[in-house]
């Protein structure tokens, strides 16, 4: 039975960046005997100039219909003046909260290969090798009462004890499974909200007696990020910290445009590169599709239980980048400069390469 994947390439560069993964993602699942079937929808600017809206109910539809969605990227300059509610990142909220898509996951990877490009010491970050879990439903972002007047503003960070405990069981299973170590990030020196959440996660702490957890204050982890990012192993957290320690652990490495994304819920899987639309280099065939493709290498590990398949991925990144190819966002050390589409070939060839080199035969799901 053939798997079907939802596709959203979005705005700007997002449909280079997807058609580049999309040829990947095929190879990889044909070397591996998966059958996949791709269906496609609009969402963010092009739906809006399509619809009138950032998102149909259709297309949710649609994504509620597939085993997991790939999302390039939405927005840009010519949707800023709309109301927030038709605006292109309206619809990724809209589509989180439709799809029950709680827990994002970022990983923060240093390619040895790659250490230079990062604005920190070599010493500081190789070796950096962690993971952030965003509670993506909650919190400030969706809180009410919101809003503001002539004279002030307000918004309200609520948090259920449902919310907390199944963000921390899937940050801890993971924990499990990589160096035993969870570090929870909240600001429980000030805020109730958060000393609510430190207690939920000490109480799940209990059925995980093997891996160890550090409760760290939000502003000590920005520091400690930069400071000392090898410390990490799995960071889980809320959704307004996370939304600033994903990004901060995302320039560490070199460039947004090097992470991917999985956003997960109970019944359905959103996986997305971390950078934006770009749309000043749209349509030019420069854009870098590596955090697209490692998005990909994700959806293979997390949803389908491939892990040996989303290490290829990985491994063939990583070997192209070791050949000095680039795009022109992260090509900071005068490497081989390519396109978009020469990018994602190098990482289909080094892929093969690897494949062969492993003698991993032909595999059966």
């Amino acid at each position: 039975m053939a798997t079907n994947i939802a596709l959203l390439p979005g705005d700007g560069i997002g449909p280079e960046v997807m058609s580049a993964a999309i040829g990947v993602m095929k190879h990889v699942a044909e070397r591996f005997n998966m059958e996949i079937e791709t269906t496609e929808g609009l969402m963010g600017g092009c739906s809006y100039e399509e619809h009138g809206t950032p998102l149909t109910d259709e297309t949710i539809e649609m994504c509620k219909r597939s085993d997991v969605v790939l999302l390039g990227a939405v927005g840009g300059y010519k949707w800023e003046s709309l109301e927030h509610h038709l605006k292109p990142e309206a619809a990724l909220l809209k589509l989180r909260k439709e799809l029950g898509l709680f827990t994002n996951i970022r990983p923060a990877k240093v390619y040895p290969s790659f250490v230079n490009s990062s604005s920190l010491k070599e010493e500081v970050i190789l070796g950096t090798d962690f993971v952030v879990f965003r509670e993506l439903t909650g919190g400030i972002y969706f809180g009410k009462p919101s809003g503001y007047d002539e004279n002030k503003g307000w918004n309200t960070m609520v948090y259920e004890k449902h919310e907390i405990e199944r963000i921390a069981r899937q940050a801890f299973e993971v924990a499990r499974k990589r160096k035993k170590k969870l570090t929870s990030v909240d600001k429980a020196n000030v805020l109730e909200v958060s000393q609510f959440w430190r207690k939920v996660v000490e109480e799940v702490s209990k059925d995980y007696p093997d891996v160890e957890v550090n409760n760290m204050y939000v502003d000590n982890t920005a520091m400690q990020v930069v400071r000392d990012p090898r410390q990490f192993d799995v960071i889980v957290t809320s959704n307004l910290f996370g939304d600033i320690i994903s990004d901060i652990a995302g320039m560490i490495t070199g460039s947004l445009g090097m992470l991917p994304s999985a956003s997960i819920g109970e019944k359905y899987a959103l996986y997305e590169p971390v950078h934006g639309s770009a749309p000043d280099i749209a349509g030019q065939n420069k854009a870098n599709p590596i955090a697209m493709i490692a998005s990909v290498a994700m959806m293979f590990d997390l949803s389908f239980g491939m892990t040996k398949a989303a290490q290829l991925i990985d491994k063939a990144i990583e070997k192209t980048l070791e050949h000095g190819y680039r795009t022109v966002d992260i090509n900071f050390d005068n490497g081989n400069l390519v396109s978009t589409t020469k990018m994602a070939q190098m990482i289909l060839d080094n892929f093969e390469i690897i494949y062969h080199e492993e003698h991993l035969g032909v595999f059966t799901l």
